[in-house]
């Protein structure tokens, strides 16, 4: 399940994301990319948040025009049409994504997870997850589908991975305690925002977006 569905559509705002999170395989953490102070930063475990919902979406980097692949977000990827875009080059492909992907591939860009959540503050984070990451997230959503929307989601640790002779790390997803009223009251307000952002966002089509911060180390697993 998840706390935010798509029905009575309507509405038009701003994106409400404020942080956009991604897992530092080598960091075995965390972190995101504060514009204000042009540097990335840390976040340590244990990172709790409430599920809002998750999308597909893809992700990478494109050599011939040195600049980022990013797409549309979709939230059936069976049937719903993604248009995979170099920021600096131009569309590299459009249509069903297992029909696009080959092309996608060759051309740097990769599957990921685009998950929305709330952090203890309130405010909305998007967590964009790939590879072995997304396993991770797959298994434990459907583990806990049934209570996650009434519980805390909690990354107490990492869990060291290998793949051949590459070694990485994935993060532990697990269910935290029970949500109070004031935590249920702060995920439906943000739930109640997103919601009003998505809803315009897939009525309005592809958009464009702030070419992102391709990290180092960003592991294709």
């Amino acid at each position: 399940m998840a706390r935010l569905n798509h029905a009575n559509q309507g509405g038009e705002s701003q994106n409400p994301t404020q942080k956009y999170i991604k897992w530092k395989s080598n960091d075995k953490s965390f972190s995101y990319y504060d514009k204000a102070k042009g540097e990335e930063v840390k976040i340590g475990l244990p990172f709790k948040f409430v599920f809002l919902q998750h999308y597909h979406t893809v992700k990478g980097w494109h050599d011939s025009s040195n600049s980022a692949i990013y797409s549309n977000e979709v939230y059936y990827i069976g049937n719903e049409s993604m248009t995979v875009r170099a920021f600096k080059g131009g569309e590299i492909a459009s249509g069903i994504y297992k029909e696009i992907k080959s092309k996608v591939n060759s051309s740097g860009g990769s599957y990921h997870r685009s998950v929305y959540i709330a952090l203890e503050d309130g405010s909305i984070a998007n967590l964009s997850i790939k590879g072995a990451v997304v396993k991770e997230w797959s298994d434990f959503i459907d583990a806990s589908k049934n209570t996650i929307d009434n519980q805390w989601v909690v990354v107490n640790e990492a869990v060291d991975q290998k793949k051949g002779s590459v070694s990485y790390s994935t993060p532990k997803f697990s269910l935290g305690d029970n949500l109070d009223k004031k935590a249920v009251s702060m995920a439906d307000d943000a739930a109640d925002k997103l919601k009003v952002y998505m809803d315009e966002y897939f009525v309005r089509g592809n958009k464009e977006v702030d070419e992102p911060v391709t990290l180092a180390d960003d592991l294709a697993f």
